[in-house]
């Protein structure tokens, strides 16, 4: 049974190791038309969230800005929005819907 679990947890390892090497994250199996979509529905009061959109408030980035940020790490946005800030709402994002969200900011990167 030891030799099992051992071989188990070596694969375990192995896995998550190969993940981190291939550069796999959370973000990079997200849904960007997903996060496009949600995007729409909660940020675009506020960010510019797409090309073609006529409207947001002034004092915050747009997300391609966000995109083109030299630091720009999706895992890093998809965490940032599912804590609360000051500055912005509160929104009921599942881990899932971060993620993909952050992903959509990820394809706007030029």
């Amino acid at each position: 049974m030891r030799a099992i679990f051992r071989h188990i947890w070596a694969l375990v390892i192995v896995t998550a190791a190969l993940g981190g090497a291939l550069g796999v994250s959370r973000a990079a199996a997200a849904d960007a038309d997903h996060g496009a979509e949600l995007a729409k529905r909660w940020c675009a009061t506020c960010h510019v969230v797409e090309s073609d959109q006529k409207q947001a408030s002034a004092d915050v980035p747009p997300f391609a800005a966000i995109a083109r940020k030299p630091d720009f790490n999706a895992d890093k946005i998809a965490s940032f929005l599912l804590e609360p800030h000051p500055k912005m709402p509160n929104f009921p994002l599942s881990r899932i819907e971060a993620a993909d969200i952050a992903a959509y900011i990820g394809s706007l990167r030029k």
